[in-house]
């Protein structure tokens, strides 16, 4: 253990159940609304019932468990961070998590427009052929990784990004809270997102919405409250100028979620999710408002909006908080690729957890 960051058994055994709650419970939020993502909450009520969504449902091909573009996108931004730490560790060569991160995404790209693993692909997420399905990929996301952009670890955040500057649209947010689990100081993550994001959306609320789910996601797994992760992120936020529609959803959240009955109508006053600090806020305000895990990622994708953005953000938050053992078992079976992301998600931890 003399390789580990000084972490008792205890310890370090609920760090690995958190890494795997958050992306299983992503991957878990994102299934439960793929199928819904573009109905409106009337058409999902008289499809499913007076209460909508009441657990894994089939998309329109019949199939129930479907990961989408959301699920895929986190996972490769997994792969790319656990390839930078690797060759910190190894090599002691620093810094070069963004240009390590933009590739993943690279390949991700590949997977949305090839038909498989090519001929030269001998490992990693880009040989699993489970992953080479194009479910609604963002127009954000495919347009600004067909530009050569590597953003800078030491740019200044606030002014637009290069790549599509006027989009916040939640395509990075969605796919960010994996910057959290690494270990690093939350305020460390949020400038790591936030640049990452800066390689398809270029707005600074959707590059701030991203790196405030990498920081909540680290307070999580340091084992502060949601509200207390909160908090504690809107105080960073602050730090930067042009944060301000970020930390008006986030406020928004918190003080809906102090209110009584969380309902699909006071999620839909958030917003429609669409959008990167809509999508953030309606995910905090149902891991908060609602009393159980499974009510959580209910509410969470039982809106008229984009469902499966909102469900996975969720489901990130809350597995971080609770790790993959508090997430509902019997719907976890049903989700596509659960046994790849188990299985990364531990790669990644023991990675994160050696020097």
């Amino acid at each position: 253990m003399n390789d580990l960051w000084n972490l008792s058994w205890e310890a370090e055994a609920l760090y690995r159940a958190r890494v795997r709650g958050c992306l299983l419970g992503g991957a878990l939020g994102d299934a439960l609304g793929y199928p819904v993502e573009f109905d409106s909450l009337d058409r999902i009520r008289a499809a499913h019932g007076p209460r909508g969504v009441s657990g894994p449902v089939p998309d329109t091909d019949g199939v129930v468990g479907r990961i989408s573009d959301d699920t895929q996108m986190t996972l490769f931004t997994v792969e790319g961070l656990q390839q930078a730490h690797a060759r910190e560790r190894l090599k002691g060569i620093g810094g070069g998590w963004s240009r390590l991160v933009r590739w993943a995404y690279g390949r991700w790209l590949d997977t949305q427009t090839e038909p498989g693993p090519g001929p030269d692909v001998h490992g990693g997420l880009a040989a699993q052929t489970w992953l080479y399905a194009r479910r609604a990929p963002g127009n954000a996301c495919l347009s600004g990784l067909q530009q050569d952009h590597f953003p800078d670890p030491m740019s200044e955040l606030g002014p637009p990004g290069p790549v599509n500057p006027d989009s916040k649209g939640c395509g990075a947010v969605m796919r960010s809270a994996p910057f959290g689990l690494t270990r690093a100081p939350a305020e460390t993550v949020f400038g790591m997102a936030a640049r990452c994001a800066q390689t398809t959306h270029g707005h600074p609320t959707g590059y701030y919405a991203s790196g405030a789910l990498a920081a909540i996601v680290a307070h999580l797994v340091s084992g502060d409250s949601l509200e207390g992760a909160v908090l504690r992120a809107l105080r960073l936020l602050a730090r930067h100028p042009g944060h301000e529609e970020t930390a008006a959803a986030l406020n928004r959240a918190l003080d809906l979620a102090s209110e009584d009955a969380p309902t699909a109508e006071k999620v839909e006053s958030l917003g429609a999710g669409w959008i990167a600090e809509e999508a953030l806020a309606i995910a905090v305000y149902c891991a908060l408002a609602a009393p159980r895990v499974t009510d959580a990622l209910l509410l969470s994708v039982n809106h008229s909006g984009d469902s499966d953005s909102t469900g996975a953000i969720c489901g990130n938050l809350l597995g971080a908080r609770h790790g993959d053992h508090g997430l509902p078992q019997e719907w976890l079976e049903r989700i596509e690729g659960r046994s790849t992301i188990t299985l990364l998600a531990d790669d990644f931890a023991t990675e994160c957890v050696r020097r």
